[in-house]
């Protein structure tokens, strides 16, 4: 992260904006695709000279109004629009520290036995930073067992640019990593001194080219609904579809589950493989580790600390 996060978001942003001919001229005659900074301006109503000095980090309190014109130029969709708004927020130190600074996530015990009363449907607590706070048996099955893994390595977007298993499980890989780097995206707008989330995204940004890529295109993703398409090694093709419910009471937690189509092929799987898992073991969650501290978390004594 540069400390110019908000202009370079605007930055990034302008450069997707296709020129509208009938107002900017031919877009053809550009040797930059998108918006030029006196566009935007334009666009926005603000002087070419203000709008400058915002991108180049010069002034950093725009107002409300301001914004809300910057997203229209910008065609900003709810997602961006909101990540527009908390970096600007961040930029005059306006984010909220209590939110900030509790380093460590925990699932309440009442979410465990939720996520146990789910047999037969794959189902996981999804946390800050994409860390995986906890899992069923059917979602360590299904997707990938992080439970098993360090605590501090209990993450998602981590495990899919850096295990060659994750490229497999994937059918569409690209697809569905570069939408978790949009995620990973607009939690750092929204927890920009999160020294786990700075030390994740420097780790990834030397492990992974695909990640740098991404990473500079600055888009935001925040996960409702889907359809994800695995390529699982014991049943083949699987197709299910998923819902992300954020969880009440608990900041930066998403309960994610899946299910599948009625009289599909991949319906039929997924009873195969729930057959399988709950014939194994009725609970397989781990006892000698605070699973609910997430993929970046600390050590129970260190979370002690933190709260």
């Amino acid at each position: 992260m540069t400390g110019n996060e908000l202009g370079e978001f605007l930055k990034a942003r302008r450069a997707m904006v296709a020129p509208d001919p009938a107002f900017l001229g031919d877009p053809r005659a550009r040797r930059v695709p998108g918006l030029r900074r006196e566009e935007v301006a334009q666009l926005s109503g603000l002087s070419a000279d203000y709008y400058t000095r915002l991108e180049q980090g010069r002034h950093r309190s725009p107002s409300e109004n301001v914004l809300n014109s910057l997203a229209d130029a910008l065609e900003l969709d709810s997602s961006a629009r909101q990540h527009l708004f908390a970096l600007a927020r961040a930029a005059v130190g306006a984010s909220r520290p209590d939110a900030t600074h509790r380093l460590v996530q925990r699932v309440r015990p009442s979410l465990h036995q939720l996520l146990d009363s789910l047999p037969h449907l794959p189902a996981f607590v999804r946390g800050r930073r994409t860390d995986v706070l906890a899992m069923n048996p059917m979602a360590r099955f299904v997707l990938h067992d992080f439970m098993v893994e360090p605590v501090r390595q209990r993450n998602l977007l981590r495990w899919a640019l850096l295990d060659p298993e994750a490229r497999t499980r994937y059918r569409d890989w690209e697809a569905t990593v570069s939408s978790m780097v949009g995620t990973l995206r607009m939690d750092a707008g929204r927890h920009p001194d999160d020294p786990l989330l700075k030390e994740l995204v420097g780790d990834l940004a030397v492990r992974s080219e695909e990640f740098r890529g991404w990473w500079a295109e600055q888009r935001v993703v925040e996960r409702t609904a889907g359809v994800k398409r695995f390529n699982h090694p014991m049943v083949g093709e699987l197709d299910v579809d998923y819902e992300a419910l954020d969880v009440a009471g608990e900041e930066d937690q998403t309960l994610f589950v899946y299910t599948t189509r009625p009289g599909s092929e991949s319906e039929r799987k997924m009873r195969l493989i729930a057959g399988w898992v709950n014939e194994k073991a009725p609970n397989t969650q781990d006892s000698d580790t605070d699973e609910s501290a997430g993929g970046q978390g600390l050590p129970q004594e260190a979370s002690d600390r933190e709260e």
